[in-house]
């Protein structure tokens, strides 16, 4: 089965487009490496009504929205892989200083899943 890095990161709404830049020169690195899918999406509907909203849980200001996100592998193995290249890869060094990202990446919340159910 398929093993997934998945991401939920709080991010002031100014930065949104800032982020997006970055995200699709990541992206573009992850694939080329050897991901299978490169996934971001940004909150839209966040005020629901069942349930516990990702807002609440990643604790947002109220100038902060929620990106989700996640990167489709193989395998854990395969992923592994594939994060040893990237974390490799010169052109990612410069957009990945925490000094200088577009969000807190301490707040950033992050974890590995094996698919379990795939229809």
């Amino acid at each position: 089965m398929a093993y997934i890095d998945g991401f939920v990161i709080p991010l002031p709404k100014k930065n949104v487009d800032t982020y997006l830049q970055i995200s699709r020169k990541a992206g573009k690195v992850w694939k080329e490496h050897g991901a299978i899918e490169y996934r971001e999406g940004v909150g839209e509907d966040l005020k629901v009504a069942m349930g516990m909203p990702f807002t609440r849980i990643a604790r947002t200001k109220p100038n902060e929205t929620v990106v989700f996100s996640w990167i489709v592998y193989k395998s854990r193995a395969h992923r592994d892989r594939v994060n040893r290249k990237v974390t490799k890869d010169p052109r990612l060094a410069k957009m990945m200083d925490p000094k200088t990202m577009p969000f807190n990446v301490k707040r950033m919340a992050y974890g590995g899943f094996e698919i379990k159910v795939d229809l």
